[in-house]
């Protein structure tokens, strides 16, 4: 069963005459009744009453309102579908890392905004493994968060690497740490830590490092927003680890003291190994078919083109 048959057997239903259903569809009179003869093997059963006018059976009585109900759905799916394709997209649902939220994106929701007016934006502050499991169930458009090949390794999924940050530790200013330039490994473990909880990337992150520098980190609380970290930090002792960018609203707080993590080397490794300093890669996150619908390509571009902007103002401030 095709929709072009029950189409035509509408058609014929309501015009009462072959050849001016066959008129209706744009077809021939011979091939609109090889579709209602198709339709009826298919069914079993005969839907006309062949006369001067075709009248329905009792068959194509219980048929006609399925039919109509049929084609009405179709004939709304194809429209929506078409509007897909011209854009006409009632939303855009995004998912981003708080620093993320807060600092890269502001421009470009302006800029979309002003080039979609009719599209509205959703955008959620989320984890990392929370947003791209949303956007696998198909609850975002895009997600903004930091890389992890595990949920991101899929034949449909589209990913742009946007940057690479170091992570830092973020003290009270008074702090005993303060003291020091760049913060060795050693002296970071011996104080207790606030890291993200579970379902935010960068608690994964932390835990995977000090697996691979052989130590155990002293996990004191678990937080989900950087005004509580903020918040707790300036308390005592307690340090976090950190994304460079999610400390921006730190730099100017007398408060607060950032430090580097020191880069270990071949006399102060654990492992007896030079090991890589810590950093987190943010990606961008969508899926192949959903980069066929003009308001999420733009969007997905507008990032694309922010991101390698601001890798080009940061290799010239270093080649200076």
């Amino acid at each position: 069963m095709r929709i072009e048959q029950l189409q035509a057997f509408i058609a014929i239903t309501e015009t009462g005459n072959f050849g001016h259903a066959a008129k209706r569809c744009g077809i021939t009179q011979s091939t609109i009744s090889r579709q209602i003869q198709s339709l009826e093997q298919d069914l079993g059963l005969s839907l006309f009453h062949r006369s001067t006018q075709a009248k329905l059976t009792l068959g194509g009585e219980k048929l006609l309102p399925r039919a109509q109900k049929i084609c009405q759905e179709w004939s709304k799916a194809t429209n929506e579908c078409a509007d897909l394709i011209a854009g006409k997209q009632p939303e855009l649902c995004v998912a981003a890392i708080h620093s993320v939220c807060a600092h890269y994106l502001p421009p470009i929701l302006q800029q979309f905004c002003q080039d979609y007016p009719e599209v509205q934006l959703r955008v959620t502050a989320l984890g990392s493994d929370r947003a791209l499991k949303v956007l696998r169930d198909g609850l975002i458009d895009l997600a903004i968060v930091m890389n992890n090949r595990f949920l991101t390794a899929s034949a449909e999924v589209e990913l742009t690497v946007l940057y690479e940050e170091e992570i830092d530790v973020l003290m009270a200013a008074d702090h005993p740490l303060s003291k020091l330039t760049t913060i060795p490994l050693l002296e970071l473990v011996k104080y207790p830590q606030i890291v993200f909880k579970d379902g935010y990337g960068m608690q994964r992150l932390v835990q995977d490092w000090f697996k691979e520098q052989n130590v155990q980190v002293k996990t004191a609380m678990e937080l989900n927003t950087l005004d509580a970290f903020r918040g707790v930090i300036r308390q005592g002792e307690m340090i976090a680890l950190l994304p460079n960018k999610a400390l921006i609203d730190s730099y100017n707080d007398p408060t607060l003291a950032i430090r580097p993590i020191s880069q270990p080397d071949i006399a102060t490794s654990i492992t007896g190994e030079i090991d890589a300093v810590l950093t987190r890669q943010v990606v961008m996150v969508t899926t192949r078919d959903r980069l066929m619908i003009p308001p999420i390509a733009h969007f997905y571009q507008l990032v694309k083109d922010m991101a390698k902007s601001a890798n080009q103002s940061t290799m010239q401030l270093i080649s200076k």
